[in-house]
This record gives structure tokens, C-alpha cells and sequence, in this order.
């Protein structure tokens, strides 16, 4: 049955060549669209190069503090003080990475001059990412404690600063007028990386106070756990230390804060409460929310071009009258002929689609040769195939649904007189 409805439609694409062209363009270009889209999206949100453990993480990126009082509150990232004090006391985690926010630096060596991104980090942020070392090792535990001016500078940094082929190991950059000797070299992180820098500097080399008693500051924790089923638990301990951290009436610009909301996130958690600066009450950051919207505009970017897929389906239907009510004159029920019809309409759909996943292979390889996005490549991969099939699969339904219906409702005679 199924080959007999590809031989028809196929036999239809075929005989009305300008209304064929126009539906695959309409529906390679809205897919190519689509899977260009995901492309990027999976390149956001998968796990890779340095954060391949994503699935069994959790992020403390954002706490806020606010006020009973007024509507004031303060949204930025955790202290160093309330993760070194009361998060690096959680049993769950296996390992804790600690690092501050991104900031640009000027550098010099030998009268060259260029702006950099720096981190500081703990020594288990090396153990929690997985960094490529290309040439020596990250600064350790002890290295930090001795207060020790050392960096780890990304392969950029060192063909910007160092002679092609030299060892960086044992040289100097200067970094805020002040000499740091190099440990490693790793190899250069994408710019989407959500631990993007340059330069890795160890916490204590920071010029802010490590030990002042405040809750909100600029840094950011990685709580990584043994395994993926421990985020329910770790997520119960994390809330339950929280709700035990004194505010003690926190003033600030003559504002009293007295109330504190912070959370340990999944990465697509983390990423919502960035998104909308804010917070929800509960602990799931308002993702379902987010999809949900996600969704609703996805399925609008679809709803133009499945409109002007409908009006051509229904102009084809109005050329097929006669085939139609010889169908239905020798006993073709209705539900068979929009069942035809929509099988129909999803095997143009999937030609389209097929189309569309040749030309977004094309464009990803000249979007990657561009380089605009720094050390990012985008792939057409398993998932965003998948993607790209289900949306094929909405797009055929949702275009084919009502010209079927249409057909099935065509009055026999009025059909027969057509011909």
C-alpha cells in the first residue's frame, strides 16, 4: 500500500513541476533554516571540550539577595566566602572547581600589546574540566598555597607572545604590571565555552578580599558528582546548607537584604536563570517555562511557510477533482483518501527535508571556515538529525492535515463533473 502511494505521489511531483519547485523550496529553506538553528543550539548546550562531564554537574552561577522591606534585591554570583565556607562543606560532590568571572587584561611581552580574557581558578577546576595540555601541567594545590605567580595560557597565547615552536613552560607573561611564570599550555577553548578565558590564574592571586564575609560576589562552582543519579540528592543537600546560611540583615546603600535565593543548577537550569536575570522560587529555574516558549515560537516559525505549503496543497486537490470522484465512485472511503494524501504530503516533505540537510552541510563547512564564532564548530550530527526529522514530520502534518480533510469532504457528482 505505502509503495503505491510513493509511486502516486511521486507521479504528481512529476506532473505539476512548477507547484513541485515551489513546495521544495518552501521546504528545504524553512528546514535548512531549522537545522542550522539546532546546530548551534547542540553546540551551545552539549557537552564538550573542556566540560565533557556536563551530565553530572550541577553550576552555582547566580545568587540573589533581597529585600522584605522594598522591592530592591542584587543579582550576581556567589562569593568566595560562601563557597568556601559552607559549599565546599557538602559531602555529595566528588570534586568542587571554583573559578571567577571573565575579565579582560592587558598583556606585554616584549612591547606587544593585546587584550585578554583571564580566569582564577582552584586546583580542582582542573581535575573537574578536562583540559588538553599541549605542553606542560596545570598549577597545583600546593603551587596555589605558596601564593606562587604562576599561569596556564591557551595555544593563542602562546604563538601571540612566544616564538612558533619555543616551549611557553618556565617563560613569563606580565599580567597587571606584575610577572607570572607558565605551567601549561592547553589547547584553545571554544568562545561559547561556559569557561572561556585566555589566561588561568590561580584564586589567590585575585585583587579582591578572599575572606570578606559577603554572600554575593563573581564567582561561579561546579559541583561535580560521581554520578549522574546523585543530582536529586545533591540538589536536596545544597538547599537544605542554604537555608541554614545566616543573612544578618545584610545593609547596602542603606538597604537591609534579608532574604537570599541561590540554587545548585543542571547547565540548561543554569543558562534559564541567566537568561531572565532572575529567579524563580523553585528550584527548576522556570525551564519548563522557557521550552515551553521555546516551543511556541518554533511551531510560529513554522506556521508561515506550512501556510503557503496548505494553499498550494489545496490548489493541487482542485486539479486532482476528477481522480478524486473516480476513488470515491468505485468505493474509496474517505479515511483511506486522507490517509493517501497526507502520506503523500510527508514524502514531498522528507524530499524537501533531504534537500535541506544537504544545503545545511554546505553552509555549516563555510560558516566553520569563517571562523566568526572563535574555536567554534558547528555540526549537523546525530541529534540535530533527529531534529531535523521530527520537524519534517510536524511540517508534513501540519500542512497536509487540511488539504486531506478537504478532499475527503469533495461531493462525488461534483467531482465526476469536473472531470
Amino acid at each position: 500500500m505505502l509503495r503505491n502511494y510513493f509511486k502516486i505521489a511521486i507521479a504528481v511531483l512529476r506532473r505539476k513541476k512548477f507547484f513541485t519547485f515551489i513546495s521544495l523550496f518552501g521546504i528545504s529553506f524553512t528546514l535548512t533554516i531549522v537545522i542550522i538553528v539546532a546546530a548551534f543550539v547542540d553546540n551551545m548546550f552539549s557537552a564538550g571540550y573542556p566540560d565533557i562531564n556536563r551530565d553530572r554537574e550541577l553550576f552555582v552561577s547566580r545568587m540573589q539577595i533581597r529585600s522584605s522591606t522594598n522591592a530592591s534585591s542584587i543579582n550576581a554570583g556567589p562569593s568566595y566566602y560562601f563557597i568556601d565556607h559552607y559549599v565546599s562543606r557538602l559531602k555529595t560532590p566528588a570534586k568542587i572547581a571554583i573559578l571567577s568571572g571573565n575579565f579582560p587584561v592587558t598583556t606585554y611581552l616584549n612591547n606587544k600589546k593585546q587584550v585578554t580574557s583571564v580566569r582564577s581558578t582552584n586546583d580542582q577546576f582542573w581535575e573537574v574540566l578536562q583540559f588538553q595540555f599541549v605542553e606542560g601541567k596545570p598549577y597545583t594545590k600546593q603551587q596555589i598555597d605558596n601564593g606562587e605567580k604562576v599561569v596556564v595560557i591557551s595555544e593563542a597565547v602562546r604563538s601571540n607572545y612566544f616564538n612558533e615552536g619555543v616551549a611557553a613552560v618556565g617563560k613569563y607573561i606580565e599580567l597587571l604590571n606584575m610577572q607570572y611564570r607558565v605551567t601549561g599550555v592547553v589547547k584553545n577553548l571554544p568562545s561559547a565555552s561556559n569557561v572561556y578565558a585566555d589566561i588561568f590564574t590561580p584564586l589567590t592571586l585575585t585583587q579582591e578580599d578572599m575572606h570578606e564575609p559577603s554572600l554575593v560576589g563573581g564567582h561561579t562552582c561546579i559541583l561535580l558528582l560521581d554520578s549522574k543519579a546523585n543530582i536529586p540528592k545533591m540538589k536536596e543537600e545544597f538547599n537544605q546548607m542554604a537555608a541554614k546560611v545566616p543573612m544578618d540583615d545584610k545593609k547596602i546603600d542603606n538597604k537591609i537584604f534579608d532574604r537570599k535565593l541561590v540554587f545548585a543548577d543542571t547547565f540548561l537550569e543554569s543558562f534559564v536563570r541567566d537568561f531572565h536575570a532572575g529567579f524563580t522560587e523553585g528550584a527548576g529555574a522556570g525551564v519548563d517555562i522557557f521550552i515551553l516558549i521555546v516551543s511556541i515560537f518554533f511551531l510560529l516559525f513554522l506556521l508561515l511557510p506550512t501556510l503557503n505549503l496548505v494553499n498550494i496543497n489545496i490548489s493541487r486537490i482542485m486539479d486532482r477533482y476528477s481522480e478524486i470522484g473516480v476513488r470515491k465512485a468505485f468505493g474509496a472511503s474517505s479515511r483511506t483518501l486522507v490517509y493517501q494524501f497526507i502520506v503523500e504530503n510527508l514524502i514531498l516533505t522528507f524530499i524537501g527535508g533531504a534537500i535541506g540537510v544537504g544545503l545545511s552541510f554546505i553552509i555549516v563547512q563555510v560558516i566553520n571556515s569563517m571562523d566568526f564564532m572563535y574555536n567554534n564548530r558547528i555540526s549537523v550530527n546525530f541529534h540535530v538529525l533527529s531534529f531535523a526529522l521530527l520537524a519534517s514530520l510536524v511540517f508534513g502534518l501540519l500542512s497536509g492535515v487540511y488539504p486531506a480533510w478537504r478532499m475527503s469532504r469533495m461531493n462525488v457528482v461534483m467531482a465526476l463533473k469536473a472531470q
